[in-house]
């Protein structure tokens, strides 16, 4: 039995899908797991106050309640106990390093008497893809052995390319492996580090291949067939909008509905003002399956950046254990998908090839996208960390 600890960016109580809970999840199942919360931030504290996720991080930082929290037998988040400082606005290089090494000391003496807490030595760190506060974690906490692992191309995103576009790559050599969840990631892991392995990605099939038999969502229900649905974050970064808007256009008699928060743009976009797109807003995790089950055709209509070209889309993964017809955009990251996904090239492709979806549906497609679907599990994908993690030791 080994000891874990997990350091990222997205929180325990985040409310969307998570790989690194996933991930933590099923390391549980065989080894002892810290999972670690980022820090609560002075930007996050003076901005949302009021939000119940910052009182209760306040309420640990105050010590009015212990930080650490056990989920199951063998896995316990921690809360930290401090506010780290925003830095990301400093410009000069060796300034924000100044100050993000004293947050990544503070941060590594929480992390570190939690651990002797629980009894943790000799364990190994796994690092979901936070350039900033895990970079001197090696350092400071001097793990057995220091993962990186890569499931988003970050330096796409502004706030992560200012510092990240020179930290990310002196992480990534720095660790004593990377794993990826794409072949691209790895590919660009690779440039750094030669040991970087390609580890796949996992998705909650046993919710979705379920799916199957959910009931029809209520509101829903008014809408006509054809309906062409998309689940997931609704963001003008990794969508595009006219894309969208020339399906609805060009098939009025096709209904499209998108299921998830939206961002500004879409929010103000002329797709609101279309009689045949449907916007629900955002929905509960366990209700997705039942929307996915609505649709006769899902798509995801990305727009091709250095954001989305290489990254996994776990969506296509959701889709397919549903059994659901798709189209989607020829991306890097959606070469593993080849034969079961229609790719589309343009938007002239996603006409033809929803059409064709729509015709070519049946009983035994739908159950070969499912088997195929199946073989994504997250226990297949930390089998795939093991190996590469028994390779370094």
């Amino acid at each position: 039995m080994m000891d874990i600890i997990i350091t990222g960016q997205q929180a325990w109580d985040v409310e969307i899908g998570s790989n690194c809970k996933n991930i933590a999840l099923e390391f549980s199942k065989n080894h002892r797991v810290l999972y670690v919360n980022s820090p609560l931030d002075r930007r996050s504290l003076l901005k949302n106050l009021m939000d119940p996720k910052v009182q209760k991080r306040l309420r640990v930082v105050r010590k009015k309640r212990d930080g650490l929290e056990k989920i199951n037998e063998n896995l316990w988040v921690l809360y930290p106990d401090h506010i780290s400082e925003s830095i990301n606005w400093i410009n000069s290089d060796q300034i924000f390093d100044f100050f993000n090494k004293w947050n990544n000391k503070v941060f590594a003496s929480c992390i570190q008497s939690s651990a002797d807490r629980l009894g943790f030595e000799d364990f190994i760190h796994f690092n979901d893809n936070d350039i900033f506060r895990g970079f001197y974690l090696k350092d400071y906490l001097k793990p057995r052995l220091s993962v990186y692992y890569s499931r988003d191309y970050m330096l796409g995103v502004n706030y992560w390319k200012k510092h990240g576009q020179r930290l990310e790559p002196m992480l990534i050599a720095k660790s004593d492996l990377c794993v990826a969840n794409s072949p691209y990631l790895t590919d660009y892991c690779r440039k750094y580090n030669e040991k970087s392995y390609y580890v796949g990605q996992g998705c909650d099939l046993e919710m979705f291949l379920d799916g199957i038999n959910a009931n029809e969502p209520e509101d829903l229900r008014a809408i006509k067939r054809p309906r062409i649905g998309y689940i997931g974050a609704v963001q003008s970064l990794r969508l595009d909008p006219s894309l969208i808007h020339h399906i609805a256009a060009t098939r009025p008699g096709w209904n499209i509905v998108l299921v998830g928060m939206e961002d500004n743009e879409f929010r103000k976009s002329p797709l609101h003002q279309m009689p045949n797109v449907t916007f629900t807003g955002p929905k509960s995790i366990e209700t997705l399956p039942a929307y996915l089950n609505a649709f006769d055709v899902c798509i995801n209509p990305q727009i091709v950046n250095e954001v989305t070209i290489g990254n996994y889309p776990r969506k296509i993964d959701e889709y397919l254990a549903v059994g659901k017809p798709t189209v989607a955009t020829r991306t890097e990251g959606m070469r593993i998908f080849e034969g079961y996904v229609y790719m589309a090239e343009n938007k002239e492709d996603y006409i033809s090839l929803i059409e064709r979806a729509l015709a070519e549906d049946s009983v035994s497609k739908s159950e070969e996208r499912r088997d195929f679907a199946s073989l994504h599990s997250w226990e297949n994908s930390v089998k795939e960390i093991y190996t590469a993690i028994e390779k370094s030791l």
